[in-house]
């Protein structure tokens, strides 16, 4: 389930900085060629870097990539290293649940004052700020669950899986998930076709 979510988030993710190239290509041939604009690339470059990082937050969640400054981390007891990533999760949904009622709450007063854009295309906020709220939403219910589940893993003993689902990646982690991902990518490819060398003897007849 968290491999499906985080494949789906970094598609939707890559497909929207890949549209927003696509945008930014065509507004530049248009005014080098055609001396005309759409007037609309920054306002769509906007909107894309915010929902794209909100995407991001998840991603990195659901990755463990989230940067930690961890100098002293692997120094520590055991017991103190898995209490400290309980603490960082239960931080995690703090800081989302925060994000998330603050973007509710500028949704509701672009929405109460009917808020647009301050570019040419007039566009009402609502719009894209519902997208925006939406992805927080998922980051928040995706820290909610984390710290809830490290918090019944705490209470029950488990460390170990608190530590498999909250502590940083070691740089042995990274190199494994590499060779994970070549390999993976090794058995997606065809296999290339053997040429067999024709015999004169058989060409010959």
């Amino acid at each position: 389930m968290k491999e499906k979510l985080e494949q789906v988030l970094s598609t939707l993710f890559g497909l929207i900085f890949i549209a927003l190239s696509l945008v930014v290509a065509v507004e530049t041939l248009m005014r080098k060629i055609f001396n005309v604009s759409m007037q609309g690339a920054d306002e769509l470059g906007g909107y894309a870097l915010a929902i794209g990082s909100t995407l991001a937050f998840t991603v990195a969640l659901l990755g463990r990539s989230h940067v930690r400054v961890d100098v002293f981390f692997a120094h520590f007891p055991k017991r103190l290293r898995t209490l400290i990533n309980w603490l960082s999760a239960v931080m995690m949904m703090a800081f989302a649940l925060l994000l998330a009622w603050l973007g509710w709450e500028s949704l509701l007063d672009s929405y109460d004052y009917k808020s647009v854009s301050q570019t040419p295309w007039a566009t009402p906020l609502v719009y894209p700020q519902s997208i925006w709220v939406l992805c927080l939403a998922i980051f928040a219910l995706a820290a909610a669950a984390y710290a809830v589940l490290a918090t019944i893993w705490l209470l029950q003993g488990k460390y170990k899986k608190i530590d498999a689902m909250l502590a940083p990646k070691s740089t042995q982690d990274e190199v494994e998930e590499e060779l994970e991902d070549l390999q993976a990518r090794q058995q997606d490819e065809p296999a290339p076709a053997i040429a067999h060398p024709i015999h004169p003897e058989r060409g010959a007849q």
